[in-house]
């Protein structure tokens, strides 16, 4: 019983970095992937194109973790390719949670 306490304290100071997700420079450089290897063919404003639409509309209703695993795992038989040697899991929780919230017009282009 005296482990609850500190495992609590663990995994309360985990929260931060894991809602915080990647940091500045990462966070541009997922941006500017998202924009440039997903929107060849998602579309480059991400509104579908060989694959389907981006956008938060789109993705309403689907679950954090499909779309996580989609990400990492790609879609077998599909144009879907893997991304798991390129992005962490936390990465890829952290595009959903932004595809979610929508992207800026010039957002990742730079």
């Amino acid at each position: 019983m005296r482990r609850t306490p500190l495992a609590l304290a663990a995994i309360l100071a985990a929260l931060p970095a894991v809602a915080a997700g990647p940091g500045g420079a990462r966070q541009q450089a997922l941006l500017r992937l998202l924009r440039q290897d997903c929107g060849s063919c998602h579309g480059m404003t991400l509104r579908g194109g060989l694959g389907s639409p981006l956008t938060p509309e789109a993705l309403a209703g689907k679950p954090d973790d499909l779309l996580v695993t989609t990400i990492l795992d790609g879609r077998p038989g599909t144009a879907m390719p893997p991304w798991r040697s390129e992005i962490t899991p936390e990465e890829a929780r952290w595009l959903v949670a932004r595809l979610r919230r929508g992207l800026a017009p010039r957002e990742g282009l730079r």
